[in-house]
């Protein structure tokens, strides 16, 4: 599979780059929102790139170990039911693999070149569900530290925006 940018750099050798970003919650507030889109037009010349935003339950106050349970086993249907089988998925997870970015960009092009949808996926404050994690073909992780659901999408969206400018062979801070 060759995947060419609009500048017409040989960036990941297929056609085009196919990702889903499947996030719990919205973005509500909007310089999250700005910033967001502003990742994904800059990512639109290497590809195809679709948020998808499933809802996060709410989550009562002092909610017990079973309810938090249940919650994000109802979510993670949800997330589950927005995969598909051939997806490669990637599931954003504290426990996951760090990368430094050019292993990322490594990493994705592999993926890229199977020609298969890759999905990213974000949980909800409870995290993701044990059927979700089982579900990713890798699970990545930005740090050991928690970060708010809107910054890790907005980390992930500059991250493969890096990624690409890595593999199109163009300059990125280091």
């Amino acid at each position: 599979m060759r995947i060419f940018c609009a500048c017409s750099t040989d960036c990941f050798g297929g056609d085009e780059l196919n990702l889903s970003l499947i996030c719990v919650g919205k973005l509500r507030e909007r310089w999250w929102r700005e910033a967001l889109e502003e990742y994904k037009k800059r990512l639109s010349r290497f590809g195809k790139i679709e948020e998808i935003e499933v809802p996060d339950l709410p989550e009562p106050a002092n909610s017990s170990p079973a309810t938090e349970e249940r919650i994000c086993a109802e979510e993670g249907k949800t997330i589950l039911a927005r995969i598909h089988r051939e997806d490669v998925v990637i599931a954003m997870a504290i426990q996951g693999k760090p990368l430094d970015s050019v292993s990322f960009a490594k990493k994705l092009s592999g993926y890229a070149d199977t020609g298969r949808r890759i999905v990213f996926v974000i949980g909800g404050s409870l995290g993701l569900s044990p059927e979700v994690l089982a579900r990713a073909d890798m699970k990545l992780s930005f740090s050991p530290m928690t970060f708010p659901h809107q910054l890790a999408r907005v980390m992930l969206a500059e991250q493969l925006y890096r990624a690409c400018k890595i593999l199109a062979g163009e300059r990125y801070h280091k």
